[in-house]
């Protein structure tokens, strides 16, 4: 079966269709099936989810557009793409060298890498600062230099790649023309690039608004009553899914990025202006009770922000950057099943190399989890021979290594049982209720596989040298921070 099929038949033989609109699937498919040497062709708004403080506050989130056929010179100098090319994603950022709008290729956009082999498969806030920083100092100097001492500098550069390891990103697609792109790419290289932010008049949300209005005049407006006039990421993904509904002649789709599994803590769900003060239920009541006309024309809007989820029905963006349906229900149970055979199969203590009983297993198990987290967190990452992104880990006076993307995590881990790890606690946070909906059938069968794969290695030796020279061999393949 075509792998661009695999999301429809699944979503028919899961009962999932009951649920769709018979119209929006049908258009999915023909979108697919007739124009897959042309996927991703147009413009596709970015609904970013809030995390850190804006998630604990306004919970706005963030806004970006991505162009499939526009690439860059630079951050700042567009061009269009040659074959092969993957586009790039424009948004207005705050304080970044001065500039108005930044242009990043796709990839590292989303994960701070530029190939989509070396994307981690569990990550930490050390892990993720290294890469964007590594990312930095590869193609990002002018805009984010070093400290005087050669350090990593302070500021909000860090915005600029690796979205995906804070939140989930929801992707509204709509189809464009290369004359169109054309015409982008000349007013923006023609236009000055002055910072131009402010959170009122001209946020990331105006930004990606007047992009798509360049294509399609009038398509997208901010809510006077919902966001109190402010242009909000919510409210601008709401009129563009909107608009591709009242357009069945535009190809549009919409789809979601999962947040890469790791201990960041999880996004929040992406709020508009009003909703965020309406969640304190406080206002309410009184707002009703002294106002009661506008009190009910802010409630009917509010609600109907509400309605809006971008998460429903929305496909799921891959590892191999295919379209799967959700999972259901059902796949999780048996996942969870099945991930649970396997790992009590052959319980090992990577540190101690000793099997255990199988009455210890389910505890032990539990541990190792806790435990990875523990170990990653004073790891020190760094980069194999060919760029992939690792792990070297102190056991004792001794040091081991993992490889920490599907690209090299078989290839280059000193200890098969310490790689099982990894995926052990990539698979438990893939599995759990809250985050199955937002995961891919698909990546979970092939962390399955490369699951198993790890448990049938034998345990190697953990490479030991002197306790002299381990310090050296540690700088030696992780290179600086």
């Amino acid at each position: 079966m075509p792998p661009f099929v695999k999301p429809f038949a699944r979503i028919i033989g899961s009962g999932i269709i009951g649920s769709w609109r018979l119209g929006r699937l049908c258009i999915l498919l023909l979108f697919c099936l007739g124009s897959i040497s042309r996927a991703h062709a147009g413009a596709t708004l970015f609904l970013e989810e809030p995390y850190s403080y804006d998630g604990a506050l306004a919970g706005t989130g963030h806004a970006a557009v991505y162009l499939s056929r526009v690439c860059s010179v630079s951050p700042v100098i567009l061009r269009p793409c040659a074959e092969g090319e993957s586009g790039v994603v424009l948004s207005r950022y705050d304080g970044i060298a001065g500039y108005d709008w930044i242009a990043i290729p796709l990839i590292p956009y989303l994960y701070a890498v530029d190939r989509p082999e070396a994307v981690p498969l569990f990550s930490d806030a050390k892990l993720v600062a290294f890469l964007r920083d590594q990312y930095r100092r590869d193609y990002l100097e002018a805009l984010a230099p070093d400290r005087p001492d050669g350090g990593m500098p302070e500021g909000n550069w860090y915005e600029l790649v690796g979205s995906a390891y804070d939140r989930t990103i929801y992707g509204f697609e709509i189809e464009t023309n290369p004359e169109q792109d054309a015409l982008l790419i000349s007013k923006f290289n023609s236009q000055p690039n002055l910072e131009r932010y402010n959170f009122v008049k001209r946020n990331c949300a105006d930004f990606v608004r007047e992009v798509i209005d360049f294509y399609y005049p009038h398509a997208l407006h901010r809510s006077v009553i919902g966001d109190l006039g402010v242009t909000t990421p919510k409210q601008i993904a709401k009129m563009l899914a909107k608009y591709g509904r009242h357009h069945p002649e535009l190809q549009s789709s919409d789809f979601l990025v999962p947040q890469v599994p790791g201990t960041i803590r999880r996004s929040k769900p992406v709020h508009g202006v009003l909703e965020s003060v309406m969640a304190a239920k406080k206002y309410m009541l009184p707002l009703v009770v002294l106002h009661p006309y506008i009190g009910g024309g802010v409630l009917v809007e509010y609600f109907g922000h509400r309605r809006f989820d971008p998460a429903r029905n929305a496909l799921i963006l891959d590892s191999g950057r295919q379209l799967d349906a959700p999972m259901t229900r059902d796949e999780r149970l048996r996942y969870q099943s099945r991930m649970e055979e396997l790992s009590q199969a052959s319980v090992v203590d990577p540190l101690n190399e000793v099997k255990t009983n199988e009455g210890k297993a389910k505890e032990l198990k539990a541990k190792e989890v806790k435990s990875w987290e523990r170990l990653q967190a004073s790891a020190t990452p760094g980069t194999d021979t060919s760029g992939q992104p690792v792990l070297q880990l102190r056991i004792g006076d001794d040091w081991a290594q993992v490889g920490v993307s599907r690209a090299n995590i078989l290839s280059v881990s000193d200890s098969p049982d310490l790689a099982a790890r990894l995926l052990e606690a990539r698979l438990r946070q893939e599995l759990r209720p809250a985050t199955a909906r937002k995961t891919s059938p698909s990546d979970v069968e092939k962390d399955l596989a490369l699951f198993q794969q790890l448990l049938k290695l034998q345990p190697r030796d953990v490479a030991v040298t002197p306790s002299s020279t381990n310090d050296d061999r540690a700088q030696s393949k992780a290179g600086s921070q």
